[in-house]
């Protein structure tokens, strides 16, 4: 199996698993990019909008090439700047409607790119994180126990590594404040052998649905009101704050000319702004901030 092949699989498997929990169709829309372009290749973005659980979710799969690697794919590899490159993923981020159901994002990816000498050059990124608006610690110990768990047969320093490596990524430094309650990240990886770095890849995607179906059924039928939604839309703005200003993966498919259309669907649909928001001490909301936007060992 290429892993054009698996991504493509991997794609059909969390949209239609989605699509059954949530009644509703995934709209899927292929495109292509023809040569001539700053970046050519193709891709299919599948986006559910309006289910009775999901709100938006949007699952993105593409394979495209170019001539020249964007900055932001150079950071760590400044020797590379300006290589052909060809990039594949999925990316896919879910906007449930329940405000008691956690906002998720899972990424993975692999990147090519001919040196200067010639030589082919490949690494691999990814990992899966949860953003939650009010907080549940068995949630987060079981998304956290699952990334574990995938990561374990890769050598028992992954996890720690990968689980901070995450905190210090999606973190709002503008904002001083965590995106949610982390999980695994990784990116620039090539460490264990072009096999088993693929192979680590695969293992974090496989272990998504694992890691947030059983979240979905214990908080989608939540009862909730007005404050509950509104303070949902507030938070879903640090979402959206986060994918513009910090995310790699946006600035990369942006600087490279990539589909707005697909690269901007982890957008929620509705989200708010409010000037100097600070909860109530005591409530939920407070509870939030105090005991689940912070750094922790989850399991």
């Amino acid at each position: 199996m290429t892993v054009s092949t698996y991504l493509r699989s991997l794609q059909a498997s969390i949209t239609s698993t989605i699509s059954a929990i949530d009644g509703t169709p995934f709209l899927s829309d292929p495109w292509q990019k023809p040569p001539g372009d700053l970046l050519q290749g193709h891709g299919i973005t599948q986006i559910l909008e309006g289910g009775p659980i999901f709100e938006r979710a949007g699952c993105g799969f593409s394979h495209v090439s170019g001539h020249k690697l964007p900055p932001s794919a150079t950071q760590h590899r400044p020797e590379l700047a300006g290589a052909p490159f060809e990039a594949m993923g999925v990316s896919l981020v879910f906007h449930p409607r329940n405000p008691y159901v956690p906002t998720v994002h899972m990424n993975v990816r692999m990147i090519l790119a001919t040196g200067p000498d010639g030589q082919v050059v490949s690494w691999f990124g990814g990992g899966m994180d949860l953003t939650p608006y009010y907080g549940f610690e068995e949630d987060a110990v079981h998304f956290h126990q699952t990334c574990k768990s995938a990561l374990a047969p890769f050598g028992g320093d992954k996890y720690p590594r990968f689980k901070t490596w995450c905190d210090e990524y999606f973190y709002l430094k503008h904002r001083h404040e965590q995106r949610g309650v982390g999980g695994v990240f990784f990116d620039d990886f090539s460490e264990l052998g072009p096999d088993q770095s693929l192979a680590l890849m695969q293992s974090v995607g496989n272990a998504f649905l694992q890691a947030y179906l059983p979240i979905v059924e214990r908080r989608k039928d939540t009862a909730y009101g007005q404050r509950e939604r509104d303070f949902q839309l507030y938070r879903r703005g640090r979402y959206v704050e986060f994918n513009l200003v910090w995310d790699r993966g946006t600035h990369f498919g942006l600087q490279s000319g990539g589909r707005s259309e697909s690269i901007l669907l982890s957008m929620p649909p509705l989200v708010s702004w409010a000037y100097q928001q600070v909860p109530e001490a005591g409530t939920p909301e407070a509870d939030l901030y105090s005991r689940f936007l912070v750094r922790k060992d989850w399991v």
